[in-house]
């Protein structure tokens, strides 16, 4: 695990060189306004960083390996990543340092421990005793390239071959070479003229260790016997081999080869193949050979005491085949089934109650890996179904587009979630209980409820359980359902915003309290969703449309004509919708035939049949105004307390009351400063031409981020979604580069005036130019009341400026604790009330859970506001600037988040420079700042958050969300928390001889390998070949090895050090074997580039 080296920064002091260097000490005002003294209890020493456990599926996986006895699945990636399945809950992630592919593993059975071999020529060994494992040695081939491993069962010797064709031995305990060499030239024919290519398989015979069989590329297999040295049959066919397998009895075997046919070999005829088969193949009638196929990537030969063999293959399918998804085919006797696979095939391996390969091998499941997906097949039930996957592996199902994280929620948010989940799962998977079970759980120490909310490009809100570091989907919602699908291409009225992912999720705003739930998608809409256990039809779904427009006295828009700034709203409660005409007609267009007043998105007409779960309450979408396409939505909140959702963009602000189902507010930004707007703005020039914007939304570019750019959205005639922030970017016109977009939304209670005598309901409005702006609302009594009469709005000419963007903004009491916004509680409404409780309604006003309406009129508030530059905490009513933090000068605050943590709150921030810092508050001292992670591409910056208790997230890759931590306590139990990946189980036993094998020499014949491969009978191997690097195991590896390989290894250790082997030596002598492994590594990726496209008799 990396090391951060964490800077504890001193109360006062300011930090080295980090961002932070500009930091000025909190700034204090004149006794004058003296601020009340408030007793801060967070320290640096409370704050540590550390990765917690990553989940989903692993990113770009390349190999696969199980371990029968432990019931461990291992899984290895194109970037060295190493993830480990047991029982679900158990799931571990390791990485190689040199971020080379994994190109295979072999599990040491039962053993608890590991060998991978990377594209990079190194093996190397995992300890998996412990619970995060660690690479005890490594190998580093030097002349030659590593292409198939193999351990046979309960032997220390592995088996390498190369590309040049030759076998050379390492012995796992001490992870050096044997001097015994297999050379390709021996093991093939004198006569032959040609090289066979580089080694593709290797295999003991199950019945006789001594003999092992090795397949060469070019189409030739090779029995050698590895007493005598020499080859004892070599079987020819004029194709080339992908894979090898075994009869159990060691008597016959099964070659897969790239005409897409499997060849049956006696052991004992080595002339011709006793079977020539092509699965996929056309049988030609005149006896003629069947068409070539697709090669046949792997086949596996699995023997049952009660029935036919199983031959299980990968590939192999007709060219005329075009289009067909990839298969998995099982023969089972007579019977063929072919598997359709969602993406292609990785590798495979069939599950087998027995690990001796000489016994029956029972198989009872095949797991699959896919691209982008594991599945496991039932072999045992009729039809083959799957197992239902209990991994958290489907979070990529549509890409990711935005996510939130919610720690410490209501306690019976989880099941409610969960039992309205229960509903959505499929059907037809196999009875069984998943086979991959091993492991055991770690202690979770941590007890409170947390939830991750997904947004994807298609549209879905995913919920995950994510308590105690695990994770498990718990509902899915479908935005799209309300909209009308497009029949087809010809049929795409208005999404020309975006070409692809119309419906793709931008903003999440959830109040846990209440359940309601807010969504903006990349077409200018915004859903409000209500939860409820009931099932709903809603025959009209309600909507509204909304015209926001950017104006500064712009005499040549095409209508010429200002917006009202509160239109009317769209009929009464209930408002019809105004229907989207399908192309933009006379009637959707201005006088001039540009499209005006038409949404992006058409809302279904016909009745919704809504499950339990979300329900639509109201849609909202922005409209086309005067032939320009509304600009994608930056900000979102939503108050339950207040019946009000509010969003903006580039253009302005909008402000809906979902209960009543009017628009409230409708102002440009320009509009919302009144006469004390601080900018002199130029009126915007006409738009002659719109060109296209940067990368899309799941794509997304690896550019610069700038937040305040968020709002360019491409235009009508883009070819791909945008989502480009870069500052420099030309590639949205002038007076949109200009433009003041709405970046930061937050309801509270507060003092909405420096005269104010007792807090009130207001929304807070952050913008891209670091103003925040205030808004009172005033809002009628609870109840019926609360439906019929209006809530009035109003701007307060409170205005506030800060440096940079404004991102996040909450208030404190007057004893610094945090005054979340009011809420409604969640409740039932699809259900008729009782009178009683109509009158209990009449009665009760909304929630507000701020303390400072319960107290003394002269008790003040803080407001701490967060942008891209600095923080402030500002003293209300005063208005007075208490405290004041420049948290970055040459970088950026990407996420910034009020936290709480240790019974206290702070500042947490995430820079795009890679920094993690946090602020105590309200006074705003520096108490992390940690070099992390550079920002590399857009999808950090759009899924880094942070939430209470020290925890935070963010996508690593496209598939995988990686959680950290930056609590101390948090990292001090984390190694509880973590699940054990080693259980101690019992060997079963080895398969009976039977008395007439004993008798008449039949049963598996066993092979004294240190005999044959040990430094006394086979010398030393050359030093030049490979070098042996010890691994950071350390200590925990020593402990954690008790028995077996693992524990000969740590034997062997120790007696190193008890024969006074100085550690210093030691050290100094590993450091340079890691610098020369480095540079042979750098010559070895030389030579290969150099040699990549030669033949073998061009070097």
């Amino acid at each position: 695990m990396r090391k951060f080296n964490i800077r504890k920064v001193l109360d006062g002091l300011t930090a080295g060189s980090s961002s932070a260097s500009q930091q000025q000490q909190p700034q204090q005002h004149p006794p004058g306004n003296r601020e009340p003294e408030i007793q801060e209890t967070l320290q640096s020493e409370h704050f540590q960083l550390c990765k917690t456990v990553r989940h989903g599926f692993p990113y770009q996986p390349s190999a696969l390996a199980f371990d029968p006895v432990q019931k461990i699945l291992a899984v290895g990636t194109q970037t060295g990543a190493l993830r480990l399945f047991g029982r679900p809950g158990v799931e571990c992630y390791c990485q190689h340092d040199s971020g080379a592919a994994v190109i295979q593993l072999q599990f040491l059975i039962n053993e608890g421990a590991l060998v991978s071999a990377l594209a990079d020529d190194t093996l190397h060994l995992w300890n998996l005793r412990q619970k995060r494992p660690a690479i005890l040695h490594s190998l580093k081939f030097c002349r030659e390239r590593v292409t198939f491993c193999h351990l046979p069962f309960q032997s220390k010797w592995l088996y390498v071959g190369t590309e040049r064709g030759n076998i050379h031995i390492v012995n796992v305990e001490s992870f050096t070479l044997s001097g015994y060499v297999i050379m390709w030239n021996k093991a093939i024919e004198l006569s032959s003229k040609s090289h066979p290519g580089p080694v593709v398989h290797i295999s003991d015979n199950p019945m006789d260790e001594g003999k092992l069989l090795i397949g060469f590329e070019s189409g030739t297999v090779v029995l050698w016997d590895l007493k005598s040295k020499k080859a004892d049959y070599r079987y020819t066919y004029d194709e080339a081999i992908h894979s090898v397998a075994w009869h159990h009895e060691g008597k016959q075997f099964i070659c897969s080869h790239s005409d897409g046919t499997l060849t049956v070999w006696n052991v004992r005829s080595p002339a011709k193949p006793v079977q020539t088969i092509t699965p996929h193949g056309k049988q030609l009638k005149d006896g003629k050979k069947p068409e070539p196929c697709k090669p046949i990537l792997k086949v596996e030969f699995k023997t049952t005491r009660s029935g036919e063999p199983f031959i299980i293959l990968s590939g192999g399918l007709s060219y005329d085949t075009v289009g067909r998804r990839p298969c998995l085919t099982v023969m089972h006797g007579k019977s063929t089934a072919v598997l359709e696979m969602d993406y292609s095939i990785v590798d495979f391996l069939t599950l087998c109650e027995t690990p001796y390969p000489n016994d029956f091998q029972e198989p009872y499941a095949v797991v699959v890996l896919l691209e982008k997906d594991l599945v496991l097949i039932d072999l045992a039930q009729n039809g083959y179904p799957i197992f239902e996957n209990p991994y958290p592996l489907s979070i990529h199902e549509s890409p990711v587009t935005c996510c939130e994280y919610f720690a410490d929620c209501p306690v019976d948010l989880i099941p409610a979630l969960y039992s309205v989940g229960a509903r959505q799962k499929r059907q037809g998977y196999s009875k069984k209980e998943w086979p991959i079970n091993g492991g055991n759980w770690g202690l979770g120490a941590q007890s409170y409820p947390e939830i991750i909310i997904t947004g994807h490009a298609d549209g879905s809100v995913k919920f995950w359980d994510a308590s105690a570091i695990t994770l498990q989907v718990l509902y899915k919602l479908k935005t799209a359902k309300v909209f009308e699908k497009s029949r087809n291409k010809d049929d795409k009225p208005n999404t020309d915003i975006v070409d692809e992912d119309p419906y793709a999720i931008q903003i999440i705003s959830w109040c846990p309290e209440s359940r309601m739930l807010c969504v903006a998608g990349v077409s200018a809409h915004v859903i409000i969703y209500r939860f409820s256990k009931q099932e709903v039809v809603t025959e009209v779904i309600p909507m509204l449309e909304v015209r926001l427009l950017y104006e500064i006295n712009d005499v040549e828009t095409p209508e010429g004509e200002q917006a009202p700034p509160l239109p009317t709203p769209v009929g009464g409660a209930n408002p019809q919708p105004i229907p989207p005409q399908s192309h933009p007609s006379t009637s959707s267009s201005s006088s001039d035939g540009l499209r005006d007043n038409v949404p992006c998105l058409k809302v279904k007409t016909s009745p919704l049949k809504q499950s339990p779960g979300y329900q639509t309450e109201l849609v909202i979408q922005l409209v086309w105004v005067g032939g320009e396409p509304p600009q994608q939505i930056t900000s979102l909140a939503v108050n339950s307390s207040y019946g009000l959702v509010v969003f903006g963009n580039c253009n302005g602000i909008a402000m809906v009351d979902y209960l009543q189902k009017a628009i409230l507010l409708n102002l440009g930004t320009i509009e919302l400063y009144g006469s004390n707007d601080p900018y002199r703005r130029e009126p915007r020039s006409p738009r002659k031409s719109r060109q296209p914007s940067g990368a899309g939304l799941c794509d997304i570019s690896e550019g610069t981020v700038v937040p305040e750019d968020r709002c360019k959205s491409p235009t009508s005639d883009v070819k791909d979604n945008s989502f480009s922030r870069s500052r420099s970017s030309s590639v949205t016109s002038i007076d949109k580069e200009s433009r003041e977009a709405i970046s930061a939304l937050h309801f509270c209670e507060t003092f909405t005036r420096k005269a104010d005598s007792s807090p009130s309901p207001c929304l807070w409005v952050g913008t891209t130019l670091g103003t925040v702006l205030v808004i009172a609302l005033n809002l009628p009594p609870g109840g019926e009341q609360r439906l019929l009469q209006p809530v009035i709005v109003s701007p307060s000419g409170t205005i506030l400026r800060l440096k940079g963007a404004i991102l996040r903004m909450a208030f404190l009491d007057t004893t610094g604790c945090l005054v979340p916004p009011a809420y409604e509680p969640w409740r039932e409404h699809n259900v008729p009330e009782e009178k009683d409780e109509k009158e209990k309604l009449k009665k009760r006003r909304p929630v507000s859970v701020s303390p400072s309406s319960s107290q003394e009129i002269s008790e003040n508030q803080y407001a701490v506001i967060c942008s891209e530059k600095q923080a402030k905490v500002i003293s209300l009513p005063t208005q007075n600037c208490a405290y004041k933090q420049n948290i970055t000068e040459t970088s950026f605050v990407l996420r910034g988040d009020i936290v709480a943590l240790s019974n206290s709150i702070c500042l947490a921030c995430f820079c795009a420079n890679g920094h993690i810092m946090t602020f105590s508050l309200p006074s705003l001292r520096p108490l992390l700042d940690v070099y992390y992670l550079p920002l590399t591409n857009m999808r950090i910056a759009r899924t880094f958050c942070f939430t209470n208790n020290g925890q935070a997230l963010y996508l690593v890759s496209p598939t995988e969300i990686q959680r950290l931590t930056y609590s101390q306590e948090t990292c001090e139990n984390l190694q509880e928390m973590l699940g054990e990946l080693f259980t101690p189980v019992e060997t079963p036993e080895a398969p009976n001889r039977g008395f007439f094998k004993g008798l008449f020499g039949g049963g598996a014949q066993s092979l004294d390998r240190e005999e044959l491969f040990g430094e006394s009978s086979s010398g030393k191997a050359s030093r030049s070949l490979a070098q042996h690097i010890p691994g950071p195991g350390g200590i925990e590896g020593v402990k954690g090895a008790a028995s077996g390989v693992v524990g000969e290894l740590a034997r062997a250790r120790l007696a190193l050090d008890e024969r006074g082997q100085k550690l210093g030596d030691l050290e100094e002598r590993t450091a340079a074997m890691m610098s020369s492994a480095d540079s042979f590594s750098k010559h070895a990726h030389e030579m290969m580039l150099k040699y990549k496209d030669k033949k073998w008799y061009q070097f």
